[in-house]
This record gives C-alpha cells, structure tokens and sequence, in this order.
C-alpha cells in the first residue's frame, strides 16, 4: 500500500508521489521565538517530527527545513519589556526551544532558517512581486494586491469576496484593499530595522516562509506543514506570493494538525489554562507528553486533561514493561522452545499493520493499537516454560523499529549494571535495618535519577526500569 496524504489544498486523501523519486522536500513552519513554547506550538513539531521519522523508515531521503521567526512586533515588544536586543531575546528563546522538543523526542530540522539571514532575499521577493503588478509601496510599507491572484482563498476554501467581509484596515495602514497584506513595514522610531528601495524596515510575516522554503528547498515543495491555525491567512498568503512570483504550485500537500484544548477549553492566556513545556516538561515525562500527543490522530483535536495523560503515562509503560520483559528473558533463554517461524510471523503480521495505519495519513492512534497488540503477543510468549533467543530478539528489534518511529527509544544506556542495582539495593536495606532512612531515601532517588524503579513487598524489593 502506498502512502495516503489528506492534504487540505483538494480536502481528501491522496496518493503521496514526491516530485523526486525516493526524496522528500518538507517544510514546517516554526515559531516566533520571544517566550518559551506551549503545548499547542509543541504539538506540530511531535507530528512533523513524526512524519518525517516515518517518512524515512519508508526508505524516502527526506529534507526537513523549519524556520524561526526571529523578527516581528511581539518580539521588539518583548525585547523592550526586557531591556534587551532583539537579537539576544531570539537566541535565548531558540536555544530553549531546542531543549524543549529535544526533550520531547524531536530530531532537529535539517535546516533551522532565521528571518534575519534572509533579509537580502526578502527585499529581491519582494522587488519581484513589485515588479509583475502583485505588490505596491505606500508610504514605506509594501503591500500584496490580493485581488490580482486568482487563486486567492483555495486553501482556505473561501471566495475573496467571503473573506473580504471579515477584514479590515488597521490604523495607520494604507492599502488598496482591506485584504491586501504586508510584505515590507516601514520603521517606527527606535525598532530595528534594514534598508531597502522603500526606505528602512522589516519583513511582513507572511513573506518570510515563502522565501525561506524557496531558498532551501526550491520553486516547489513536496510537503508544507503547520498548525491549522496557520491555514488562514499565512499559509493562504504564502501561496499567493510564491506562486504570484514563480508561476509554479508553491507545495503539492499541505498537512494541518487539529487545536489542543485543555480540560475540554480552548487554551488561552485570559482563561489561565496557558501551558508552557517548559513548565509541564518538569512535571509530567516528557515521552508520556509525546505518547499522549501521538495517541489522538494528528488532525483531530486533543483534550489535555490530568486523566488523559495519566492514562498515557500507563499506556506507555505497559509497553516499556513489556519490552524490558523480553530483555530480560533474553538473557535466561534456553532455546528450547519450538514454532519459532510461527511466532516471527505473529510479529510480523503486527508490523504490517503498524505499517498500514501509517500509510493511512500517518494514523499514529492506530499505529499505537497496533503496537498493544504486539505488548499482548509478548506477553502470550513470555508465558511459555521455553522460549528462543530469535523470537526474543525478534520482538525487541520490531518494538525499537515502530516505538523508533514515534520518537519514542525503549533502549536505555545502562549507566548500572545489575550487580551495581543488586549492591546499591542491599546497602538501603541494610540503611533501613539501622533506621538510617537519610540514606534510604538518597538510594532510591539516584535509582530513580538513572531510571531504577524500586518496589516495597512483602516478599522483598523488586526492581525494574522505568
């Protein structure tokens, strides 16, 4: 089966045929980098991340490009609130999103573009865009005549006429059209700014990914993706522009994922249910965040709730348990057991239907079905008195291939060998038998720290990695 992309430009499901044979061209819009990220910007970045890692288990050499904003009003509003530069604000704030999604599982792109190493090229778009009729200068602004692109409003599904009703014209700006929209904003006292034909400024929004994805990527891309937020009016605005100055199709598929609610509420600054990773990362597991997000199909919305994320939390350590089960059977097998072609099979057919929901536009929620099925399978196996050293190994390298494509290892390095666990276990239950609690306490949190879990029974304590 090959693989199925909805793509919101035509609303329906579609054979994915890149423009080169076994290479993908994929950009992602990234974020505006004046605070830490929060749990809805996080979300795209699981998904591409995740489509990318599938993209390449499906044997596609794929080039990943995801831009950081590093120039808008938010930012110099928060750079003044600071006392700091523009620049020093970007960095701060690029470099923890690199720690957030580096916790989440996320590999970085290919290519991290910035706003501001694409000025030069900003300006040249935009001279073109003058040039053939589709942009105007007004009092140091540039603005895109809407009107003159035929194909304005295809993504979005709506007439220019439909969106007309909705704009309007912001004080201070002076466009032809309440629809047209910046390209270049004159400089206001005090805010960074570059020289340009139209006197000194900044680059609009919109012009930015459409330059950026150009000079990475070429004419035409295979994949544009983001948030569905974004696909009115940037993404919208970036075909207008890109195809307004190439003549081509800007991008074959264009990928949306779904809104993230919290507590079944929209999330939002003014109802205090604003979620930063930065904050949730300290709190909750940061895999489990990614399992959780992974769970619900990237289209559909997701409800961020305690309860859903605990039930993620056990999902996934279901999973863990069982894959730690299986290494440690390994290292007991007698290879005495028997119907080994059988059980490779079973394994196998799993993939396959692992392989199947993926191709299905990246059904990660089926993805995960297959899998817990796979967690049954190993669990059936390890009953049996005998089992083989193949089968067993067989199942551990499919679940690291498929939890691999999710972004989520099961291998740990393992910073403590057993006998290292079994000294360090002996020393606390002997700090116990001499009510030295201090140092109790202290064995079980380094256990902890290097992913040891340790429990209390009746029959002694049993550890296992977490």
């Amino acid at each position: 089966m090959s693989i199925q992309i909805y793509n919101t430009l035509t609303r329906k499901k579609e054979h994915f045929s890149p423009i080169e044979e076994g290479k993908v061209k994929m950009y992602v819009c990234g974020p505006t980098v004046y605070n830490y990220i929060h749990i809805g910007n996080a979300r795209p970045v699981i998904v591409f991340d995740t489509v990318r890692r599938y993209l390449e288990y499906r044997g596609y050499d794929v080039t990943y490009v995801s831009n950081f904003t590093d120039v808008d009003d938010k930012i110099i509003k928060a750079a003044n609130e600071l006392g700091e530069e523009v620049g020093e604000l970007t960095d701060r704030f690029i470099n923890a999103y690199f720690e957030d999604v580096g916790a989440l599982g996320c590999g970085k792109a290919d290519v991290h573009p910035r706003v501001t190493d694409h000025i030069e090229d900003i300006v040249q778009f935009i001279g073109v865009l003058i040039e053939k009729g589709y942009a105007y200068e007004s009092q140091g602004d540039v603005y895109y005549r809407t009107r003159n692109f035929k194909g304005y409003g295809k993504l979005s599904h709506q007439s220019i006429d439909e969106l007309k009703v909705g704009a309007r014209v912001e004080q201070g700006e002076k466009k032809e059209n309440a629809l047209d929209f910046a390209l270049w904003k004159a400089a206001k006292e005090g805010e960074i700014a570059w020289d340009s034909p139209w006197g000194a400024g900044r680059p609009g929004w919109h012009i930015e990914c459409s330059v950026m994805a150009r000079e990475h990527l070429g004419d035409t891309i295979d994949i544009h993706a983001g948030g569905q937020d974004l696909t009115f009016p940037h993404h919208e605005n970036e075909i207008a522009q890109s195809e307004a100055m190439t003549g081509k199709p800007f991008a074959n598929y264009w990928m949306h994922n779904g809104y993230i609610n919290i507590d079944n509420e929209k999330m939002s600054k003014s109802l205090g249910n604003f979620v930063l990773v930065h904050d949730i990362r300290k709190q909750i597991d940061p895999k489990v965040l990614r399992f959780f997000m992974l769970s619900v199909h990237y289209r559909h919305p997701v409800n961020f709730s305690q309860e859903l994320v605990e039930s993620a939390a056990n999902g996934l350590e279901r999973i863990r348990t069982a894959y730690n089960n299986l290494q440690h059977r390994l290292k007991t097998s007698a290879d005495l057991g028997d119907q080994k072609d059988i059980w490779i099979y079973k394994v196998d057919e799993l993939v396959r239907s692992f392989e199947a929901a993926m191709d299905d536009d990246f059904n990660t929620a089926n993805g995960i079905a297959a899998i817990f099925e796979l967690v049954k399978l190993a669990n059936v196996y390890l009953l049996e008195k005998n089992t083989q050293t193949e089968v067993l190994e067989h199942f551990i390298a499919t679940f690291d291939r498929l939890m691999g494509v999710l972004g989520l290892q099961l291998a740990v390095d393992n910073e403590l060998l057993d006998g290292e666990i079994e000294a360090l276990i002996e020393e606390r239950l002997v700090a116990r038998r001499e009510r030295n609690f201090a140092r109790s306490d202290e064995i079980r949190d380094e256990l902890k720290a290097k992913g040891i879990l340790l429990e209390d029974t009746a029959q002694g304590t049993r550890w296992k990695r977490g």
